[in-house]
This record gives C-alpha cells, sequence and structure tokens, in this order.
C-alpha cells in the first residue's frame, strides 16, 4: 500500500473544504489508505483555527474572548464543511425517531432533511464548544486547538478497526474492505494519544474516552454497529466534551 501525498490530498480533500489538486479518479483503496493521514489533517485544522487566534489577539491584545471563541468555532466549522455536525444531526433525528428500533432508525438517518432533534443537539454542541472555547481562551495556553482536532480524527480510525459498519455500500464499507492493516495504524494511534496528553491534559482525554466508549455502545445496541452519521456524531460530541474536560 503507497502512501503519497496524493493520498494525503484525498485525506484533506474528504475531511475538510480546502481545494487540493487531485488529478483522475480516487479508487476505495486510495481512500481506505488516506485514513493513515486523518489525525494530520486534524492539526492542519486546529493549527489553522490556533494561528488566526494569535494574530487576532497579537494585533489586539483586550479582544473579547467571546466573539474570539464564535471567530475560531465558525472557522472550524467551514474548514470542515459540517461534514460531522451533518452527521450528528441525523443521527440525533434518527434516535428521537426510531423508538428503539434498528430498520426504522437507519432509515430516518437517510433523510436528507433535517428535524427538529438535530437542530436541538447541534445547537446544544455547538454551544458547549463555545462556552468551553470563550473560558479556555482566556487561560492563554491556546495549544489544545491544534490537538484537539487530531485526536477527534485519530478516534476515525480507532472506530474503524474495534466497530463494525453495517451498511453494505457506501465510503464505510470501502474503508473497511481496504483498510490499513493494524501495525501501521496502532502507531498512529499511540502517537496521537501521547501528543493530546503532553499539550492538553490527561483529564480531557479520559473524559473524551469515556464519552467515545459510551456513544459507541449505545450505536452496536441500537443499530448493531456504526453508520457514517453515527461516527460524525461521536466525533462532534467527544469533541465538546474534551472541551470541557480542558475547564476543570
Amino acid at each position: 500500500m503507497i502512501y503519497s501525498l496524493r493520498t494525503f490530498y484525498i485525506a484533506l480533500s474528504f475531511l475538510t473544504q480546502i481545494p487540493v489538486p487531485i488529478k483522475g479518479s480516487v479508487s476505495q483503496k486510495e481512500m481506505a489508505s488516506a485514513i493513515v493521514f486523518y489525525p494530520l489533517v486534524g492539526v492542519i485544522i486546529g493549527l489553522s483555527c490556533f494561528l488566526l487566534g494569535e494574530f487576532i489577539v497579537f494585533f489586539s491584545s483586550d479582544f473579547p474572548s467571546g466573539v474570539l471563541a464564535a471567530i475560531l468555532l465558525s472557522v472550524w466549522v467551514i474548514l470542515t464543511g459540517g461534514l460531522h455536525l451533518d452527521g450528528l444531526a441525523d443521527s440525533a433525528d434518527a434516535w428521537v425517531g426510531g423508538l428503539n428500533d434498528q430498520k426504522r432508525t437507519l432509515e430516518i438517518m437517510k433523510d436528507p432533511y433535517c428535524g427538529p432533534m438535530g437542530v436541538v443537539a447541534v445547537v446544544l454542541v455547538l454551544l458547549l464548544k463555545w462556552s468551553a472555547l470563550s473560558y479556555l481562551l482566556n487561560t492563554g495556553n491556546t495549544a489544545f486547538l491544534i490537538v484537539l482536532p487530531m485526536l477527534s480524527r485519530t478516534i476515525i480510525i480507532v472506530l474503524f478497526m474495534s466497530t463494525v459498519y453495517v451498511r453494505d455500500s457506501g465510503l464505510g464499507s470501502a474503508l473497511l474492505e481496504f483498510l490499513p492493516t493494524e501495525n501501521i495504524l496502532w502507531p498512529i494511534i499511540l502517537l496521537s494519544l501521547l501528543v493530546y496528553i503532553i499539550f492538553a491534559n490527561v483529564w480531557s482525554f479520559c473524559l473524551l474516552a469515556i464519552s467515545v466508549f459510551l456513544l459507541r455502545s449505545m450505536m452496536i445496541k441500537r443499530i448493531g454497529g456504526m453508520t457514517g452519521d453515527t461516527l460524525g456524531a461521536i466525533i462532534e460530541i467527544a469533541e465538546a466534551v474534551a472541551l470541557l474536560g480542558l475547564v476543570f
């Protein structure tokens, strides 16, 4: 399996709205190979927010933290194209409307329209993120902006290594079919965890890990595994929980 600049571009184009030069069609094997670069893409997302925050504070040291948090969170969402927020909204609608039925839950997830519970879930998660960001920006230690998106994209690797993808077709099935071997993925996972603990803190990581474990268990109990939507929901909720963990 070849990991090249093209593979990195594929990961960047899938997880962000950053334009990249990809020539020709992308194969399923290339999409699966690109997963090794997901944490690096997370670093790019986080570094963009970090540098923007530093730039604003450099020219206005008394810039209101609440406004800065809103700006950075907006950039964060724009960079990712709301990819995981969409999954959060679909999952929330399906969880409430599915009435504890696997088939109905999966059917609602495929509905392109966003219901009231989806809107509520997105608003609540963004509110939690904004509140935590606003507080944390006052501390002066903003390295978490870089490492949190990195760790949340590492969660994608962990879940694909450990969880059944319940749909028979789609990108998730292709990723599982051509997923890189564990001896390639485990060093990436462990490095991401170590970097996060160094630049953030253990408490935040523990809360994130617990939230991912509980959410994964809920997904397995309801639908027997995961979908792309539930994966996005887990990432968004885990990020919010990790930010709250940094507040303590």
